[in-house]
């Protein structure tokens, strides 16, 4: 089964909120990508000792920048990038996520850069929080996106839920 979503991590910064989404790609079958510099090491080793039993079957991709990142997904066709920022008004849920899509979430600290946002203005989204809120948790935020892309590929009939309530394309 191709990734339902692809995960894209635009330079993490904090281990375990990347090894939380590792798990959450892993329990709904996305794809993760880490666009570097990263904040931390992901060599065997950090990740034995981190307890990242399930990361070499994740198998996560790691690309040296935006530009390499655009340079591998863009062939041989261009996918659906949806770029989340506390910097518009748009509800994730107001688009239609579709298998396939890719997921963009900035650092911990400072999200995604300006200047990236400036050139996608037709694809951010958000997700809603209380006036005066700071920004969700980079897992939490990553986890909500991609239960709500699985609801809608369910809605949709893209996705279903074979006996044992597990997704599986649809047949």
């Amino acid at each position: 089964m191709p990734p339902l979503f692809h995960i894209i991590l635009h330079e993490p910064e904090i281990p375990n909120n990347t090894g939380n989404i590792g798990r959450t790609a892993m329990a709904t079958g996305c794809a993760l990508h880490l666009i570097e510099p990263l904040g931390f090491d992901t060599s065997e080793k950090a990740c034995r000792r981190a307890g990242l039993d399930y990361w070499a079957r994740l198998n996560p991709v790691q690309h040296q920048g935006w530009p390499a990142y655009l340079a591998a997904t863009s062939a041989p066709s261009t996918p659906r990038r949806w770029f989340f920022t506390t910097k518009t008004i748009r509800p994730f849920w107001n688009v239609a996520l579709h298998p396939g899509d890719h997921l963009i979430f900035g650092k911990e600290t400072r999200g995604l850069p300006d200047s990236l946002l400036a050139q996608h203005p037709d694809s951010l989204v958000t997700l809603p929080m209380m006036q005066g809120e700071r920004s969700l948790n980079l897992a939490t935020a990553v986890c909500a996106a991609v239960y709500e892309g699985m609801r809608q590929c369910l809605a949709s009939g893209d996705l279903t839920l074979n006996p044992q309530g597990r997704i599986q394309p649809r047949p």
